[in-house]
């Protein structure tokens, strides 16, 4: 039987420095890589035999625009004989968003980088079907951008929120 100290340790000795954060939070472990190291922690974690993390739960982003790196890839590995969920996540730059593909280690994969893909407009190179999923296929932009526009109108941060409330129509008195 596997426990997620056992995968911690495993993914932390093999990829070294490419670990740059390990946290706990409300019973959910994390582990935090490079981009270039998520291909090969999740195929150390599906076989190894004591682990056995067979099955990609999930696979989304989050926008923290306007911080740099912009986007957080998330991932939810799951063993079933061990009946554990061990959280890997990958920050990505906005300014390129791309990160390799995890298709080759868990083909299911390839549904969920599609929807990032159409979402957030993240790349995941080596995907041998990216294309939109969600939208329309002649569809401009990512929708879940948080500087998508909506409705033509430009998203009101606390950032901006002074430059918006300037030239924002409101109704006279």
């Amino acid at each position: 039987m596997g426990t997620l100290e056992q995968a911690t340790e495993l993914v932390t000795r093999e990829l070294g420095d490419n670990v740059l954060e390990l946290t706990t939070f409300r019973g959910e472990t994390t582990i935090s890589l490079k981009a270039k190291a998520i291909t090969m922690a999740a195929k150390l974690l599906r076989d190894d035999p004591a682990l056995n993390f067979n099955f990609l739960a999930m696979l989304t982003a989050v926008d923290y625009y306007p911080q740099e790196p912009r986007f957080i890839v998330a991932y939810r590995l799951y063993s079933l004989p061990n009946n554990l969920y061990l959280g890997l996540q990958v920050p990505v730059s906005g300014k390129q968003p791309e990160l390799p593909s995890i298709e080759s280690v868990y083909p299911s994969a390839n549904w969920h980088e599609r929807e990032v893909w159409d979402m957030f407009g993240i790349n995941f190179v080596g995907s041998h079907d990216q294309r939109r999923i969600l939208m329309p296929h002649d569809w401009e932009g990512h929708p879940l951008r948080k500087d998508y526009p909506l409705g033509y109108e430009e998203v009101q941060f606390t950032f901006n929120f002074d430059e918006i409330d300037k030239r924002k129509p409101y109704a006279k008195e």
